[in-house]
């Protein structure tokens, strides 16, 4: 939307009456969580599963394991 549309619906909102510009929030409210309640995500963390495994084939995670908690000791 334009700065300039904005500016027009912001000019008749200010046109309403105090009870209608409530019923007005009240409604974009309803709309805005409706929207957020229905919109589906973009991505899910799912879509990560698998990344990577390449990259620990071929590892003993025991071995692994062992040679990071050595490392803390110094």
């Amino acid at each position: 939307m334009s700065t300039y549309a904005y500016h027009q619906i912001l000019q008749q909102v200010q046109q309403l009456s105090p009870d209608e510009q409530l019923q007005l929030l009240a409604d974009l409210a309803n709309m805005v969580r409706h929207h957020q309640v229905t919109a589906k995500p973009q991505h899910s963390i799912l879509e990560l599963e698998g990344l990577g495994k390449e990259i620990w084939q071929g590892v003993d995670v025991e071995d692994y394991i062992r040679q990071e908690r050595d490392s803390w000791d110094g």
